[in-house]
Order: C-alpha cells, then sequence, then structure tokens
C-alpha cells in the first residue's frame, strides 16, 4: 500500500518538482497543504493569492487545505490543523520541497514527529546540484513564471520573467545566488505541466 501524502505547497517550482517525484514514486499526494497568515490573508510562502492557488489545485486534481495561522503561533497552528488533515485523509507522511537547508529540514521533521508521521523530501540533493535541477524541472515541461524576488539579490524586471532556457543562462551567470533559488532570492508560480489537467488562468483571479 502506498503511503498517503500530504504536500507542503507554495505554488512554485519546488514544491511542483516534489509532487512529480512522488508521484513518480508510488506515492499517494492525498492533499496540498498551503499556510495563509491571518495578519496578510495570502500564502505564507509567496504572498500569493488565495484564488490563485485554489484554481493551481484544481488543474492539477488535488484537494488544496488552507491552515489559516498567526505569526505568532505558526508552528503550533500548523501542528493543530496536520493532526486533524491526518484524520481527515488518513495520512502517514508530509512531504516538503526542500533542497538544501538544513534548518528547514530540521522543522519539518519536528513537526511530522509531533504529528507521529514520517517526514519526507523527495528533491534532497547537494547545493552544488541547484542548476542540474532547475535544468531537470523545465525538461519534464513545466511552466513557471517569477512572481516575486529580493531586491537585493534581483533586479525588480525580473518579475514576470518566464523560466526557460534564456533563463538559466543567465541565472547561471551570478555567482552569489541560487539557480534554484532556495534562499528566496525569487520566488515562482507554476501554471502548466505534466501533471495539470489543464492551463492555469490566473487573469482576474
Amino acid at each position: 500500500m502506498s503511503q498517503r501524502v500530504a504536500l507542503s505547497w507554495s505554488g512554485g517550482k519546488d514544491s511542483c518538482m516534489a509532487l512529480h517525484k512522488l508521484v513518480e514514486g508510488d506515492k499517494k499526494v492525498a492533499c496540498l497543504v498551503t499556510t495563509v497568515p491571518q495578519e496578510t490573508g495570502r500564502t505564507f510562502a509567496h504572498d500569493e493569492e488565495i484564488g490563485k492557488m485554489k484554481a493551481q489545485a484544481e488543474a492539477l486534481d488535488i484537494p488544496i487545505e488552507f491552515i489559516h495561522c498567526s505569526y505568532d503561533t505558526y508552528n503550533e497552528d500548523f501542528l493543530k490543523h496536520l493532526l486533524d488533515l491526518k484524520t481527515k485523509y488518513e495520512l502517514n507522511a508530509i512531504a516538503f520541497g526542500d533542497m538544501y537547508l538544513e534548518g528547514h529540514r530540521e522543522w519539518g521533521e519536528k513537526l511530522a514527529t509531533a504529528a507521529g508521521i514520517q517526514a519526507l523530501y523527495p528533491l534532497w540533493m547537494e547545493e552544488s546540484m541547484m542548476l542540474d535541477a532547475l535544468n531537470q524541472f523545465i525538461k519534464l515541461g513545466y511552466k513557471a513564471e517569477v512572481i516575486k524576488v529580493r531586491g537585493d539579490m534581483l533586479p525588480q524586471d525580473w518579475v514576470g520573467r518566464i523560466l526557460d532556457k534564456r533563463f538559466i543562462e543567465e541565472i547561471s551567470k551570478k555567482a552569489d545566488i541560487c539557480p534554484m533559488g532556495e534562499s528566496g532570492e525569487y520566488h515562482t508560480f507554476v501554471f502548466d505541466g505534466p501533471l495539470f489537467k489543464e492551463r492555469v488562468n490566473t487573469k482576474g483571479l
């Protein structure tokens, strides 16, 4: 029997790649999980609109669960909701799209242990492999656009850019930036690809 997994979902390339790997590995992704701070009403990871996340989940044909939390009680809120989801979806694991940041992994593993389930990191690899990972994402056929950048690391006019060969060529020349944006250099929204039933049209959402 395959594992029933909740996937921590940002809507970006990392979580989408994690989904692809889980499906390839015969895991049952029972739901997507996205945190929404009460202070903003938008997603915690990428400050994205809820409507776009719902459209993504519909296109992927996977239920999405929003964990409404507070910055002050983020960990407690996440755990409480995860325990509810564990029962609702009969979960035995939660997966994350983190790739090499040890602090992020430690947090996820601690959360999973508290919930009595396993923490999965299907993308975990060496930091030196980030350019290869970005190439793999594009070769898989997924389409994503940049929705946010760190102003101290990338120019604002990178917002709206599509991840393609030209993008790879340009970001690979920036020595101090992780090609996958693991330190928040840039964030993306995936709108199409192999697992999507249809292209996500975000206009008007």
